[in-house]
């Protein structure tokens, strides 16, 4: 009897011991934010538009808009201007301005995609000037594209995309702001969304070899345009959409062949938005070795500017359990990007009194999204 107590109780030891370490192992909530770009700063009016990206060297890239002399879109004199760190997003480089405009032209709404294959980091834009001959916002714009294959240290020249991604009798097409992604299977996505009359559609742009050519899918739901996308587990891809139909929330559509056709649009009621852009990534697979699924979502969820909200779906965007506000105040465009150490960076717009008076940089982990009550783990 006296040897069966000795046993368990070294066993009870033994188990307490193990709960102890897995407890110190367990990441506190953690949350830390800075503002990286001010309007005023540098002589730039405005800054707009985020886009964050990680690259495959462990790089954070952040762009956005500087317009210059106020902050209208395009026509507007917008140059693209950038910042980097190297540790994770805890301090950043000095600013510097990859794309320097003459004035009244610009270049809007840069979206970054990250070829996993290759480490090429490609920087979609919309270029434009003005021309009051043209209906209805007196402009005409091209679809650029600039790329880097050093980290972002130096960067091509403006690549001139349009004849490949713009249809004969659309008015424009549109790089849709924030982020593209590269499936399993290599093709880089690059959401996107064209107008024709007062007609506007989501769609993605593609390429299967490494941006050498692109080509379009197929439209998506009408009444949609800023839109990002997702590969889902299955393979099957999700677009997740602004939309105009008058519902103030997000419409979502699937693409069981690789964006050339796409599923009715459904207005998810959960996703609530003021009509605006929204970020829409892949956190963690069960494919990628990690014990669940999970997809981030972040916008200003409210039907006005403001109450930016980070969401998180375990089952593949059917449901959004999590939700944690990170800024209750004026907020718009946002960008999400995974970081080196597996926590969250999200790239907003914000301000006191309005929704543009800067660009702040968060950073948290999942721990601190979902109030402990989840961590990243491996498979077992």
């Amino acid at each position: 009897m006296h040897s069966t107590n000795t046993v368990l109780a070294a066993l009870l030891t033994f188990a307490l011991v193990m709960t102890s370490a897995r407890t110190l192992l367990a990441a506190e909530p953690f949350f830390e934010q800075q503002d990286l770009f001010v309007g005023g700063d540098q002589g730039i009016h405005t800054y707009r538009i985020p886009a964050l990206a990680t690259t495959n060297k462990g790089t954070v890239i952040a762009f956005c808009d500087a317009r210059v002399e106020r902050g209208g879109d395009l026509p507007n004199h917008i140059d693209q201007v950038m910042k980097r760190s190297f540790d994770g997003g805890k301090t950043w480089s000095a600013m510097t301005t990859v794309l320097d405009f003459p004035a009244p032209n610009g270049g809007g709404d840069p979206t970054l995609l990250v070829d996993r294959q290759t480490g090429t980091i490609w920087m979609f834009y919309v270029y434009g000037i003005p021309d009051p001959k043209v209906k209805p916002r007196g402009r005409i714009l091209w679809a650029h594209a600039i790329k880097s294959d050093d980290d972002g240290a130096t960067w091509s020249k403006p690549i001139d995309l349009t004849s490949s991604l713009k249809k004969p009798g659309w008015d424009i097409y549109v790089s849709a702001p924030g982020s593209g992604i590269q499936t399993r299977g290599g093709r880089l996505l690059m959401p996107s969304y064209h107008r024709a009359g007062k007609r506007y559609c989501s769609f993605l742009a593609c390429s299967d070899d490494h941006g050498k050519t692109w080509h379009i899918g197929g439209d998506a739901p009408e009444a949609t345009n800023e839109c990002e996308v997702v590969e889902l587990v299955d393979g099957s891809l999700m677009l997740n959409m602004r939309s105009d139909r008058g519902k103030n929330c997000r419409v979502v559509a699937i693409s069981k062949d690789g964006g050339k056709t796409w599923s009715e649009g459904v207005d998810d009621a959960t996703l609530v938005e003021p009509v605006c852009q929204a970020s829409f990534q892949r956190y963690t697979s069960q494919r990628g070795g990690y014990a669940k699924n999970r997809l981030l979502f972040s916008n200003p969820a409210d039907k006005k500017r403001r109450n930016m909200t980070v969401r998180l779906s375990y089952d593949e965007g059917k449901t959004w359990p999590v939700a944690k506000v990170v800024h209750p105040g004026p907020a718009a465009y946002s960008s999400i990007a995974i970081l080196p150490d597996g926590k969250i960076g999200l790239f907003y717009e914000c301000g006191k009194k309005g929704a543009y008076e800067k660009i702040a940089f968060a950073r948290f982990n999942v721990e601190w999204l979902t109030d402990g009550k989840d961590r990243l783990e491996r498979k077992k």
